[in-house]
């Protein structure tokens, strides 16, 4: 059984929770330019030092609005499986659920992600989190497989989101509105990204089922 967290955890994921959700208000409100660290922690009730333990930039904190808790979510996702599906086909489907079921916030602060590049950036950077806890539940799928192999099949998966998130996410060429925003312009999702996912995780489904068959020796 899962122990529950203490009180001083679930102080930090208030504490988490209260920035990402001013972050996102603010840069809704105001637009992502005009908000600063300062205004987010006021906001929340802590100090700048405080937001500083929790994110690294403005941009990280309003991104983190769509990607919130998102690595442990496709682990759970993954772990939930029966036993007898395929690993590969767990995980793909745990992605792409959790990719794709967006509710209020996540859908608002899609908006802002595809209106500033830093903001997709930070959004394709926040895809390298899901390694850690994907790997811890791939070395309990794979008994005996190694952590090795459990680090490279999650450190690939996670590359294989970036990828398709890259590939849906693609810079707008030639638009009049490109001029007028400050860090880059805009970014338009392109295509299913369903779709996108499945093709990029596609050519991990050999190791997986390498990976599969040495345990089950």
């Amino acid at each position: 059984m899962t122990t529950p967290p203490g009180l001083r955890e679930r102080k930090k994921q208030a504490t988490r929770e209260a920035l990402r959700e001013a972050a996102l208000r603010l840069a809704v409100e105001r637009g992502p330019d005009q908000v600063r660290v300062e205004d987010i922690a006021e906001a929340a009730g802590v100090s700048p030092r405080t937001y500083n333990n929790y994110f690294a930039s403005r941009e990280q904190a309003i991104v983190s609005a769509v990607t919130a808790d998102r690595e442990t979510r496709i682990a759970a996702a993954v772990m939930a499986r029966p036993a007898g599906v395929r690993l590969a086909d767990a995980v793909t489907e745990a992605v792409v659920e959790q990719y794709t079921n967006t509710g209020e916030h996540e859908h608002k602060a899609l908006l802002l992600i595809t209106t500033r590049t830093a903001l997709r950036d930070a959004f394709l950077e926040a895809t390298a989190g899901i390694e850690p806890p994907l790997a811890a539940v791939i070395a309990e799928r794979l008994v005996d497989a190694g952590a090795n192999t459990a680090r490279v099949l999650a450190a690939s998966v996670a590359a294989a989101v970036r990828i398709a998130l890259e590939a849906w996410l693609r810079p707008a060429v030639n638009t009049a509105a490109a001029g007028s925003l400050g860090d880059g312009g805009l970014v338009v999702p392109s295509g299913s990204l369903p779709d996108q996912l499945r093709a990029a995780l596609a050519p991990l489904t050999p190791a997986f089922d390498a990976a599969e068959r040495r345990a089950q020796r």
